[in-house]
């Protein structure tokens, strides 16, 4: 492959060396790179920054969001560990490489690059299940420019997606209060984002998940029984009861709502016995339906038996339900599309690079209402005496100081600065504490953590200004 081309080489136009192909039909079966999940302009600015010699210039790009979505008091960050387990397959084979020579998109001094790329640079964020505001730097990518920028597209189709996931979670789960919510939205989106969706979930504090894949990828808790097809396959529906009672055991759960609820009840218990587990409720007015199936539940003396609630459920059916005999929830279709907010608005931003003298420059845009804020960043999120967050600081200065930057022991209000920023990737090499299941699991307690130090009034539904401001403050 040549390292120089004139004017007549643009890789749009002139013919380039094309490694063989056994067919020109496109591939349709799952490849083991990641590296074509990027948008084009990637790797064409890639192209352009190797001919002009700053692709190798020493960057800092930053992950943030400008506003929350309508009404939204806080977000929650997701999918930093599917982040991290992504990036070792970010790599081009000899597949997408001819597809990229076929195509045209770069040239071949940019596809002798891409053969060989791995990324060696460093990844500091909030740690995954951190709560965030408008402006938080949740993740800070330094590398090369050649390295950090082809990152961007994946990135935030992962954080955006999984981010918006958690944060509609913790609205449910805050909403629910002790009562479990459970995951089950997997045929209401794409198949493979419906596993991300049931990780994001357990993040922002769901029990479990209806989604084997994702039950066996990250040992996250698996559940479900019957639907209404089961009943209806049966000629009558204690039939249906019996058979399932006889697989599962009396600890069950049966859906009572196929026919006549109060029947189905009664039903119920006949085919189980008052230690049923569970009877669900799928339809209707469910908070008057609990409060009958209560009733009746305890008048035929199974005062153990739960109930089980889905039906189209969203924060703020779940908060309309609190006053009900209601033990748990099952929710789909509004966990898995945001709850209304499907992305939460990341943008990946350079923040800082390298002058042509090696010094490291902020650099920001002017955009009108796209601005951005330039050079590294320090976060911490400041503390009352109470443990109760009051703001999110955002320390700039110059990038010594920021990097070097540590809270002090304490503060004259008697409250704290809490450091919000941790190592996620190290010249390459991955912290494992963020990835598979454990990663999973130390989110979820992070979320729960972060989420309680928030003033009571985050957790309100209706809408509202970011629970806490964020403010910058100048260590130079």
């Amino acid at each position: 492959m040549t390292d120089e081309r004139g004017a007549d080489d643009d890789p749009a136009t002139s013919p380039l060396t094309v490694p063989p192909s056994s067919s020109d039909v496109p591939l349709t079966a799952p490849r083991p790179s990641l590296g074509l999940l990027t948008d084009r302009y990637e790797l064409t600015m890639l192209a352009a920054a190797l001919a002009d010699g700053t692709a190798h210039r020493h960057c800092v790009f930053e992950v943030f969001t400008r506003h929350l979505p309508a009404g939204r008091r806080y977000g929650v960050l997701a999918g930093t560990g599917r982040l991290l387990e992504a990036l070792p397959a970010f790599r081009f084979g000899d597949t997408e490489l001819d597809f990229l020579a076929r195509q045209r998109v770069v040239d071949d001094r940019t596809l002798e690059f891409l053969q060989d790329f791995r990324f060696t640079g460093t990844v500091t964020g909030y740690a995954e299940g951190e709560t965030f505001f408008p402006g938080s730097p949740v993740l800070q990518v330094e590398g090369t420019f050649a390295e950090a920028v082809v990152l961007e597209t994946l990135v935030l189709s992962i954080l955006n997606h999984d981010s918006a996931i958690a944060s509609a979670a913790s609205r449910m789960t805050s909403a629910a209060v002790d009562r479990p919510v459970m995951e089950m939205g997997s045929r209401r989106t794409h198949e493979v984002a419906a596993v991300a969706a049931a990780r994001a979930a357990v993040v922002g504090g769901f029990v479990g998940t209806s989604n084997l894949e994702a039950g066996y990828r990250y040992r996250l808790e698996t559940i479900g029984t019957a639907a209404h097809a089961f009943t209806l396959l049966h000629d009558d529906e204690s039939s249906a009861f019996s058979s399932q009672v006889s697989w599962h055991g009396v600890g069950t759960t049966l859906l009572v709502d196929t026919y006549d609820v109060r029947r189905g009840v009664d039903r119920a218990i006949e085919a189980a016995g008052t230690g049923l587990g569970a009877v669900r409720l799928d339809s209707g007015d469910l908070g008057a339906m609990a409060i009958d199936v209560r009733a009746r539940l305890d008048e035929l003396g199974a005062t153990g038996t739960k109930i089980v609630v889905t039906s189209d459920l969203d924060e703020h059916a779940i908060a309309g339900l609190a006053a009900a005999p209601v033990d748990a929830y099952g929710v789909g279709t509004a966990l898995v599309t945001g709850s209304g907010a499907p992305t939460c608005g990341m943008v990946y931003k350079l923040v800082a690079r390298a002058d042509s003298a090696g010094r490291l420059q902020a650099v920001a845009k002017a955009s009108a209402h796209k601005s951005t804020a330039g050079g590294r960043k320090a976060a911490a999120r400041r503390l009352d005496e109470d443990e109760r967050a009051v703001e999110e600081v955002l320390f700039t200065g110059p990038d010594e100081d920021v990097v070097a930057w540590e809270p002090p022991e304490s503060a004259a209000d008697g409250g704290r600065l809490r450091p919000l920023q941790v190592p996620l990737v190290t010249d390459g090499a991955i912290d494992s504490r963020w990835v598979g299941a454990h990663g999973v699991s130390t989110a979820a307690e992070q979320h729960t953590r972060s989420r309680n130090e928030l003033p009571r009034g985050a957790r309100r539904l209706s809408a509202g200004d970011p629970a806490i401001p964020t403010v910058t403050e100048s260590l130079s």
